[in-house]
């Protein structure tokens, strides 16, 4: 699978978001990093998939209400209110990408280390009910 030079720049910057995001948390919810994530990660998101894809795809009926809150939430941390708007945030990521966990987690099953911890006994069962996924055959 090949990428454009678009569609890479996107990747980087959604890896950036997210590092940016996670490192936000790490440092008791700091407002200006949390900040910097999210436009890195919806500037990414929309280079790689497209302005018009990404309008449709928060606006599909079925997400409306991940779409409110995730974009409510992304407001409240730009209003300084950082812990509610990821609390907030979160509910509405998981709303919206919560169909891609599967499609990740059969993706990380087939990786040398990540995936044989995936497949262990108690884990993979775990994993499986929490994302809703299968066990390749």
């Amino acid at each position: 699978m090949w990428l454009s030079d678009t569609q890479k720049i996107g990747v980087g910057l959604t890896a950036f978001g997210s590092f940016f995001m996670l490192l936000g948390v790490l440092l008791l919810f700091d407002g200006g990093l949390l900040a910097i994530g999210n436009i890195l990660f919806l500037s990414g998101i929309t280079l790689i998939i497209g302005f018009n894809k990404t309008l449709i795809f928060f606006a599909r009926r079925n997400k409306i209400r991940g779409t409110i809150c995730f974009f409510g939430g992304i407001l409240l941390v730009f209003l300084k209110w950082p812990v509610l708007g990821m609390v907030i945030e979160l509910f509405g990521f998981l709303n919206l990408f919560g169909d891609f966990f599967p499609v990740i987690v059969s993706f990380l099953r087939k990786l040398p280390v990540i995936g044989s911890l995936l497949n262990a006994p108690g884990i993979s069962h775990a994993v499986d009910k929490i994302t809703g996924s299968k066990l390749p055959v």
